[in-house]
């Protein structure tokens, strides 16, 4: 029993030893700076969640039905936030591909026609490979809704999507002057040809 006992007090040493607590707690330095930041987007509801569970098990109150019912919402609320970051991922690369595309400029060469080409290509892929990316937040009980982060989602790719033929269009790659239909312009033909001048009223 005496080794047995000393074996699992060293094993207990052993794994406190290696092992980090990197909860932050009241007492520790920044505490206060950091409650005084906003949230981010949508973890304001999970935080109020979490704080609903931790007060809950810490206080004994409910059963064990409604701890568990407490911990599916917390675990929903942060899907919920998940989804909707990952819905507003786009948004960055919008900005961060715009700037390149402006400092490419308007002239034809490899680094504006591949910037161009990858504001073409990716909001495209994104868009098709929409079910694959969300499918980590999904519920198999349907409690999280996707549609209105898959909304967002789709709208920000056009959005991309657009940049990317508005610069097509600065480059002279698009059709987008009378000049560029002057092929398919039907001439008229004429019926008649005279040679006399006409003739001005005095």
């Amino acid at each position: 029993m005496s080794k047995q006992a000393k074996n699992s007090k060293g094993g207990d040493a052993t794994r406190s030893r290696w092992s980090f607590d990197l909860t932050l707690r009241e007492s520790d330095i920044g505490y206060t700076q950091l409650q005084q930041h906003p949230s981010p987007l949508g973890m304001r509801k999970v935080q109020a969640i979490e704080k609903q569970v931790e007060n809950e098990m810490s206080h004994g109150y409910g059963a064990s039905g409604d701890k568990g019912d407490s911990a599916s919402l917390a675990l929903t609320a942060k899907k919920k936030a998940k989804a909707m970051e990952m819905a507003m991922s786009p948004g960055k690369q919008i900005a961060m591909n715009g700037f390149m595309m402006y400092m490419s400029g308007k002239t034809l060469n490899i680094f504006s026609i591949s910037i161009t080409s990858m504001a073409l290509l990716t909001p495209l892929k994104s868009v098709f490979t929409m079910g694959t990316a969300f499918k980590p937040f999904e519920d198999p009980d349907g409690k999280v809704d996707l549609q209105t982060a898959k909304l967002v989602f789709l709208a920000l790719n056009f959005v991309w999507f657009g940049v990317g033929l508005y610069k097509m269009a600065n480059m002279r790659l698009l059709p987008t002057t009378s000049a560029d239909w002057s092929g398919s312009v039907v001439w008229k033909e004429m019926m008649e040809v005279s040679s006399v001048p006409p003739v001005w009223a005095s």
